[in-house]
This record gives structure tokens, C-alpha cells and sequence, in this order.
């Protein structure tokens, strides 16, 4: 079975997509035309997902909105709506699971079984018996959370660590690219607002996927994210945008609206990998 992995990388080097929209169904934002739909975060999620489809490289589930709505059942059609209608992309439910042992598995199994998802977060924090039972699922992948785009991320996240005094966050990304990445399907998730802490983390894993929320609503740059944060190729980033995509709109145009809104992002993101392609070539000039 083609794995996480290779989607990506066709999406990354065929089609230069590095967009990812996340499917964050809020019931007090739906638009009221689904609102009273039978299914309606099915419904408002689809037709986001229609709209966007052929702009991205994956799409991100956040699990809280619909079990905070009992509709998990919504949420096991939407990522299959995705993966029937869409194979090639990525679908990545955002869960951040962190538990050990039999819990663990279980977890994997409702990600990766019950729901069918391509990959899944993980927060780390008890260590590689957590990232296991994730990371076992050789087709599927696994990012686990590194260094998050919130302004308490700090308390723990930069805590030093060992004797070289690593920030904790580089050292779940040293971890990441070395034991407990056996399989080679783990990626990271780092945020938007800090690119020069991404720049290090692309530095210690610079093959991993890197999962990027925070452009858009939470205001990251762009190009500092894509500077930073690409691998050699150009390429090896997700970035998120959820809010300020799916709910560029209120009205029944509301899929429209999205469709511009991901529009816009996706041209924003070829431009600046474009600028930096130029970038490099006329800083190799320079040095020959």
C-alpha cells in the first residue's frame, strides 16, 4: 500500500503543494444553510473539501469539534468521503494522543482503524511508549507535537535538557529522526510564529515532515515559515490554515469564499518558494 509518505511527496514535488486545511467544524461558526442539515458538520466539512481539494496536500480532522458534538459517526464519513473521493491526498486527524501500553493501541486503533486516517498527532511527553504503538503502523505516520505555536508553549518546551542543554523541543525532534523512528513515518508539528526555532528543528530532522499550524489567524509569516522550514527540495512542509479558510464565509456561498480563501493561500505559497528558489540560485552564483 502507497503510504503517507508517498502522497506527500507526489503532492510536494509533482504538483508543488504544500497546503494542508484544516477541518476545524465549529458549531457556533457553521453557516446557517447546513445548519440545519441532518448531518451537518458531514455536510459543512464536504463541500469545504470539494472546494479545496485540488489546492492541497492533505486535510486535518480536528477530532475535539465533532466529539464535542456526538458526532463521531460525522466524523468517521468525512475522512471517508476523502480518502473514496480523493485517494492521493493525505488525512491527517488531529487528535494528540498521548497515553502508553493497551490505551495506546487503542488510540492507534481508533486513528488508523475506526477512522481510517493516514496519520494522526501525538503528544510525546511519556516518551517513545507512547510514539510506538503509532509508529508501528508502517503505512500510516505519526506527528508528534515539538514545538507549538502558543504563548505558554515555552514552560516546558524550551525547558534545557541533558548535558549539552538542548531546548526539550529539539530533543523530541533529534528523537523523532533517530530511535523511535524505526519505520520512518514520523513527522513533527511546529508552529507558525517561531520560524527560527523551526530552522532548527528542519536542521536536526531535515527529512521529516513537518506539520506547520499557525499561518493565517494566528499570525505566522509565510515566508519566514518557508525560508526556515523546507527541506532541500524545496519542499517537506504541511502548512495549516483552518479558520481563516473555512470560514471565510457565513452565507451559502460559503464553499466559494473557502475556495478563494485557499486560493489565495496556495498562490502565496508557490510565490514564496518560487523567491526563494531565485534566492538560492543567485546566492550559488555568488559564491562560484
Amino acid at each position: 500500500m502507497e503510504g503517507m509518505l508517498d502522497r506527500l511527496r507526489l503532492s510536494w514535488g509533482r504538483e508543488g503543494k504544500m497546503l494542508c486545511v484544516g477541518l476545524d467544524p465549529d458549531t457556533e461558526r457553521l453557516p446557517g444553510c447546513v445548519k440545519g442539515e441532518e448531518r451537518p458538520l458531514f455536510a459543512f466539512s464536504r463541500a469545504i473539501v470539494d472546494a479545496t481539494a485540488d489546492l492541497v496536500c492533505a486535510f486535518k480532522p480536528q477530532a475535539a469539534y465533532f466529539h464535542a458534538a456526538a458526532a463521531e459517526s460525522e466524523l468517521a464519513e468525512t475522512i471517508a468521503y476523502i480518502k473514496e473521493r480523493y485517494p492521493h491526498l493525505v488525512v491527517i486527524l488531529d487528535a494528540k494522543r498521548g497515553d502508553i501500553g493497551a490505551t495506546a493501541r487503542q488510540y492507534a486503533l481508533e486513528a488508523f482503524v475506526r477512522y481510517g486516517a493516514d496519520a494522526v498527532t501525538v503528544n510525546p511527553y511519556m516518551g517513545g511508549d507512547t510514539v510506538e504503538p503509532f509508529a508501528q503502523y508502517r503505512d500510516r505516520g505519526v506527528f508528534l507535537i515539538c514545538r507549538t505555536s502558543n504563548p505558554s508553549s515555552g514552560d516546558l518546551q524550551e525547558l534545557a535538557t541533558g548535558e549539552a542543554g538542548r531546548p526539550l523541543f529539539e530533543e523530541v525532534a533529534r528523537l523523532a529522526t533517530g530511535r523511535w523512528n524505526a519505520n520512518r513515518n514520523i513527522g513533527l508539528v511546529v508552529g507558525a510564529p517561531y520560524p527560527s526555532d523551526l530552522g532548527r528543528v528542519r536542521r536536526l530532522a531535515p527529512e521529516a515532515p513537518i506539520l506547520v499550524p499557525g499561518i493565517g489567524a494566528q499570525g505566522g509569516d509565510l515566508n519566514a515559515v518557508l525560508r526556515e522550514g523546507c527541506d532541500v527540495a524545496g519542499a517537506g512542509l504541511l502548512i495549516n490554515v483552518s479558520r481563516d479558510i473555512i470560514f471565510a464565509g457565513d452565507g451559502p456561498d460559503f464553499a466559494d469564499r473557502a475556495r478563494v480563501a485557499a486560493e489565495e493561500y496556495a498562490a502565496a505559497i508557490r510565490k514564496a518558494v518560487e523567491a526563494g528558489g531565485r534566492d538560492n540560485e543567485m546566492g550559488s552564483e555568488s559564491r562560484s
